[in-house]
C-alpha cells in the first residue's frame, strides 16, 4: 500500500471516528467539509470492506479501445521533446505530414500522461513578430509618399476636390504634409 492510499484511509477514518465520538453526523460532516451523503457512502463501504474499501478508486475503468495507439503516442512525445510543439501544432503536423488524425485534446492527454504538458523554463519563448522594421540610416535615402483625395463642401454647396500629399522619411520618421489643388505634383 502506497502513501496516497494510506492518506485516503487515514482521512476517512478520522471523519468516521469523529462522528462516532460526538454522536452527530451533521456536525462532523460540517467540521470536515463533506456532505452527509459522502459520509454515509464511506460508512457503508467501511462496514462492508473494512479499511481497504476506503482507498480512492477511479470512478470508471479506462476504455483502452479509445486510447491512442503506442506508435502514434511515441510520435507525439518525439515531436514535443524535439521541436517543443504544443498540442495544436502536434495535431496539425501529424495530419499534414503523417496523415494521422488526432484531436488537440488527444495530443494534450498523451503529453499529460507522459508528464510533458509543461515545457521546461530554459526553452526560449518564440517571438510573435517575425518581421523586422525597415529603416534606413541616411536621411532622405528612402521616402514614402502617400496621396489622399479630399472632398470639401463650399459655402455655396459645390464640391471642392483637394489632394493631400504626405511624405515620411524612413530614417528620421519626419512627416511633411501639404495640400494641393491639382493632382499633378
Amino acid at each position: 500500500m502506497n502513501i496516497k492510499h494510506q492518506q485516503d484511509i487515514t482521512r476517512k477514518l478520522k471523519v468516521l471516528n469523529h462522528a462516532k465520538k460526538i454522536k452527530n453526523v451533521a456536525k462532523a460532516c460540517r467540521y470536515f467539509g463533506i456532505c452527509r451523503e459522502t459520509f454515509y457512502k464511506w460508512k457503508r463501504i467501511y462496514d462492508k470492506d473494512g479499511e481497504q474499501g476506503l482507498i480512492n478508486s477511479k470512478p470508471c475503468p479506462e476504455n483502452h479501445k479509445l486510447r491512442i495507439p503506442k506508435p502514434i503516442e511515441e510520435k507525439i512525445v518525439y515531436l514535443r521533446q524535439t521541436y517543443h510543439f504544443g498540442p495544436d501544432m502536434i495535431a496539425w503536423h501529424l495530419q499534414r505530414y503523417h496523415d494521422i488524425k488526432v484531436s488537440r485534446n488527444g495530443c494534450y492527454y498523451v503529453l499529460v500522461r507522459n508528464k510533458l504538458n509543461r515545457l521546461p523554463d530554459n526553452i526560449p519563448k518564440r517571438s510573435r513578430s517575425k518581421f523586422k522594421r525597415y529603416e534606413k540610416r541616411v536621411p532622405g535615402h528612402h521616402v514614402q509618399i502617400d496621396v489622399k483625395f479630399l472632398k470639401f463642401k463650399a459655402k455655396d454647396g459645390r464640391i471642392i476636390k483637394r489632394f493631400q500629399y504626405t511624405a515620411i522619411d524612413d530614417c528620421t520618421r519626419v512627416r511633411a504634409l501639404k495640400i494641393y489643388e491639382k493632382h499633378t505634383q
